[in-house]
C-alpha cells in the first residue's frame, strides 16, 4: 500500500507519542521533501521521528501545476498531493481542509489524523480515541468542538 503524508497528520501523532501507528497500519510513509523541511524546520513534534527508516522522502518528479496548487495551498500540502498523485496513491493523509478538498477533486483517497486513530481503534492498536484526541488538543492541534463531538459519535465514543 502507498501511502503518502502531509506535514499535519505527523506532527499531531507525534505530539502524543503515536507516529508509530503510522507504520503499524501501512508500513512506509512516503512523504514530498517539503514536508521533510517543514518538520526539521524547528526542534518540535516530529523532529527527530521524521528520521525513522519508515519514512521515505521523495522529490516530486513534475511541478508544471504546482504554482496553481500554491496559491490556496502551502508547499508541503502542494507537494504531498502532487506526490500522491505521481505515485497513484492508495491513501493521502492529509488534514487541512482546502488541501483534503482539492486532493479528493483529483481523485485521491483521504483520510485525516481523527481517520487514522479510528482504524487503529479498529484494529485493536489503541483501546480509545477520545483520550488521544483530548492530547492532541491539549498539545496545539485544533478541532472544532462539533467536530470532535461528531468523530466521537461515530465511532461510538
Amino acid at each position: 500500500m502507498k501511502v503518502v503524508s502531509n506535514t499535519t497528520p505527523i506532527i499531531s501523532l507525534a505530539s502524543i507519542g503515536r507516529l508509530s501507528l503510522l507504520p503499524e497500519l501501512f508500513n512506509t510513509i512516503y512523504i514530498p521533501q517539503a514536508v521533510y523541511n517543514e518538520i526539521k524546520h524547528k526542534k518540535s513534534y516530529g523532529y527527530q521521528e521524521i528520521d525513522k527508516p519508515y519514512f521515505e522522502v521523495l522529490a516530486i518528479q513534475g511541478n508544471a501545476y504546482l504554482g496553481f496548487l500554491l496559491n490556496e495551498l502551502d508547499q508541503g500540502e502542494a507537494e504531498a498531493i502532487f506526490l500522491a498523485k505521481e505515485m497513484a496513491a492508495d491513501i493521502l493523509l492529509i488534514d487541512e481542509r482546502m488541501g483534503y478538498k482539492i486532493a479528493q477533486s483529483q481523485k485521491l483517497y483521504c483520510i485525516g489524523t481523527l481517520t487514522v486513530l479510528a482504524i487503529a481503534k479498529q484494529k485493536l492498536l489503541i483501546s480509545q480515541v477520545k483520550p488521544l484526541l483530548d492530547e492532541m488538543i491539549q498539545k496545539g492541534r485544533w478541532y472544532s468542538e462539533n467536530l470532535a463531538r461528531q468523530f466521537l459519535k461515530e465511532i461510538d465514543e
